[in-house]
């Protein structure tokens, strides 16, 4: 199935802002490789890892929320830039601001570039 990666990428969003997992972790491919060229120690390299960045990001921010401000699409690879934000459970803000560049396989994210910054405030 090959789909506008626009449209995973909303799946994504939808996921994130409903804190549904499982929904979210089945927007990877099962061979899933992202990576932090910023941060190079903090890549994932198996879905098993996405799903335990996402379910320790729910746990603690429990009211996260993701906004889509911009994204490009180039055949198969789409460019997004977010904002992620709600409450830690110490109840201190959690604002953060990314650009992704996504491959796109089918209607799964198969491989990432994550730039990710904490807003300062």
């Amino acid at each position: 199935m090959n789909l506008d990666p626009r449209s995973v990428i909303e799946r994504a969003r939808h996921a994130i802002n409903a804190h549904d997992l499982d929904a979210l972790v089945d927007c990877f491919a099962e061979d899933y490789q992202g990576e932090q060229p910023s941060h190079p120690g903090w890549g994932i390299t198996d879905h098993a890892q996405v799903r335990r960045n996402w379910a320790g990001i729910f746990s603690s921010v429990p009211d996260i929320q993701a906004e889509i401000l911009r994204t490009a699409v180039e055949s198969d690879v789409v460019w997004v830039e977010w904002r992620w934000f709600g409450t830690r459970t110490d109840r201190t803000p959690h604002d953060m601001r990314a650009i992704t560049i996504f491959g796109v396989r089918g209607d799964q994210i198969s491989w990432g570039r994550l730039y990710i910054e904490v807003v300062q405030p």
